[in-house]
């Protein structure tokens, strides 16, 4: 029984013409790529056209494509890069309004929660997509990419193009801002 092919193969698969294997990157990364993106700038066109850019680069790219890293390291890096470019041209990111941090709710089949539950966990997600707000985009990015993209510090470091001493800085700074703002305890 052969395991799942890892993402740096389905991407050299791709490289040689396998459009299978795209499919596969896509559906694994879609998701997590596309809630970091909206999460760092703020509203859905935005991320949209960052995130389409960014499998387009992925895409120009399956020819060049070299194992170096994991491929999550790479295509965050991408991410990253854009975000830059977004921020330069754009200034800073306005944040995940209300109305969209809905949208995570209206994921949940509907009679799987009591109504009682969902609005806890509406303003849940509402205090801790205020507190992320006011986290420096530093601090941020390497929260969202620990939390929405499971990515080791060692990949967070490798994505944002800094040693791991700051990425593991700038996540301990995060981690601990939020639970000051959420009321626990650090």
């Amino acid at each position: 029984m052969r395991s799942e092919a890892s993402d740096e193969e389905l991407m050299l698969r791709y490289g040689k013409g396998d459009a299978g294997a795209f499919e596969a990157l896509y559906r694994r990364h879609r998701l997590p790529l596309y809630r970091f993106l909206l999460r760092q700038v703020g509203n859905a066109e935005s991320a949209e056209e960052l995130f389409q850019d960014l499998w387009m680069r992925v895409v120009n790219s399956r020819g060049r494509y070299e194992v170096r890293a994991k491929f999550t390291s790479w295509v965050y890096a991408i991410a990253h890069n854009r975000l830059m470019d977004f921020y330069r041209a754009n200034g800073r990111a306005s944040f995940v309004s209300h109305e969209e941090s809905e949208s995570v709710l209206e994921d949940l089949p509907a009679g799987e929660i009591a109504a009682d539950l969902r609005l806890d966990r509406k303003r849940a997600v509402e205090r801790l997509l205020a507190a992320l707000g006011e986290l420096p985009d530093a601090q941020r990015e390497a929260f969202l990419l620990q939390q929405e993209s499971e990515l080791s510090i060692e990949e967070i470091a490798a994505a944002t193009e800094v040693s791991p001493e700051t990425a593991k800085s700038r996540l301990r700074y995060a981690v601990a801002k939020l639970r000051a703002s959420l009321g626990k305890k650090s």
